[in-house]
């Protein structure tokens, strides 16, 4: 999916500069809540952001400083792995979070929720299967927090310290569509199979549509991998593997890189059903905003049209329109153009596969952005698709663009899986060419 403009606050790994700022703001968050006492041990715990960056992951909120002359830390969340010394209750594979806080004059802006949704896509992206943390009864607005983002309660793993009763809560990531369905919906002009490895190549369109699907293991996987990169160097092109948890054989994320593949485009498969409460999914109403022209409609037809196409391009970027077409119409799909006045602001396509809707190619332009016309283009897309019997939907964002992923985490949205790219240049030789024989 295309990038969503982002203004405001941000959630990021902690820097070194920020380290002592996150320390200081979670303990006086906790004194301002009441809930550590001045003095207490457990104060100077929180204060030492250090060790927690160094012994477990430190996201840190930040906003812009009021004259743009950098950034402020206002919140912060602590991800302790199974094994960490900060981990109380995670068991092996579990993730468990500690230390929410939000400094008090930053809150009611959504912070919490933001450093929650970034540490859902850490924990699926670090490959845990489940996600833990402890909370108190007198937590109840987090526990409304909790509750919109799916955690369950574990009252069997609920426990005691010091006298504390602490209930614990878990979240498990969805399942995820899978390579099969995600290329389904988005297919190469052409495919060829290299001993249980499905290669997709579609004159350069898309790595999705120019990569590797290691689905199968080969028996000989140093033949195949040079099977691949002769295919793919006679078409002109790097050989990309796309590689996740499930890429076979396992360990190849490991030879690939030991071949000379470089990790490209790091990307978060994000789900939801659309049948999930509270109501489903509901078509937005026509909308209009200040200074825009009129109400803003959603059309959809079953093949992109001339304007769709030409939005797409014109924002994506240079591309042969044929080659683009190719590629679009391989799946069965709609294309959502978001119209005011007769003129296309947006485009978003909804392709089709199994019980899935894949959502894709969403680009708005840039004299019609800040206006929530993504927001308005998937949810009409999300109706439509339920309307026609789909029962999940996924998308794919780029590990970078936090502030998409924010809004498909209001849209509800959760990480199910995370993969990334292995890109081997065409002019990369075989594992040390060029190098001192000595």
């Amino acid at each position: 999916m295309a990038a969503v403009a982002h203004h405001g606050p941000a959630v990021r790994v902690a820097l070194p500069h920020d380290v002592a700022d996150a320390g200081a703001l979670t303990a006086e968050a906790y004194l301002a809540d009441r809930l550590l006492g001045p003095g207490e041990a457990y104060e100077a715990e929180l204060r030492d952001a250090e060790r927690r960056a160094r012994e477990a992951v430190l996201l840190v909120a930040t906003t812009p400083m009021p004259l743009g002359d950098g950034e402020v830390v206002v919140g912060s969340l602590t991800l302790a792995p199974y094994g960490s010394s900060y981990a109380e209750v995670a068991g092996p594979g579990e993730v468990e979070l500690r230390m929410l806080a939000v400094a008090p004059e930053a809150r009611g802006r959504g912070i919490a929720e933001m450093l929650m949704v970034e540490a859902l896509r850490e924990a699926v992206g670090s490959g845990a299967d489940r996600v833990v943390l402890s909370t108190l009864d007198s937590m109840v607005v987090a526990h409304r927090l909790y509750d919109r983002l799916g955690f369950a309660s574990a009252p069997e793993r609920d426990w005691s310290h010091e006298g504390v009763h602490l209930r614990v809560r878990t979240w498990t990531p969805p399942a995820a569509p899978g390579a099969l369905v995600e290329s389904a919906t988005w297919r190469p002009l052409r495919t060829l199979d290299v001993d249980g490895w499905r290669l997709g190549l579609s004159e350069g369109l898309t790595r999705r549509a120019n990569s590797v699907l290691p689905v199968g293991a080969p028996a000989d996987v140093t033949a195949a991998l040079s099977a691949v990169e002769s295919v793919y160097a006679r078409a002109g092109r790097p050989a990309t593997f796309r590689v996740c948890r499930a890429a076979r054989p396992a360990g190849l994320d490991t030879l690939l890189d030991a071949r000379g593949y470089r990790v490209e485009a790091s990307t978060d498969v994000l789900v939801r059903g659309l049948d999930e409460p509270p109501g489903g999914v509901r078509r937005p109403s026509a909308t209009t905003r200040p200074g825009a022209g009129g109400p803003v409609r959603v059309p959809a037809a079953h093949e992109p049209d001339e304007d769709w196409l030409a939005t797409w391009l014109g924002v994506k970027g240079q591309a042969d329109p044929a080659v683009a077409r190719g590629v679009l119409e391989g799946s069965q799909a709609l294309y959502l153009t978001a119209v005011e006045n007769g003129e296309p602001l947006g485009v978003l396509r909804a392709a089709f596969a199994e019980d899935w809707v894949g959502l894709s190619s969403l680009v708005v332009v840039p004299a019609a952005r800040r206006r929530g016309l993504a927001r308005t283009l998937t949810l009409e897309a999300l109706a439509r698709a339920a309307e026609l019997g789909a029962r999940r939907a996924f998308l794919q964002v780029e590990v970078s663009n936090s502030a998409a992923a924010r809004l498909y985490a209001d849209l509800g949205f959760r990480p199910a899986e995370r993969y990334h790219y292995r890109e081997r240049a065409l002019t990369a030789g075989p594992p040390g060419a060029g190098a001192d024989a000595r």
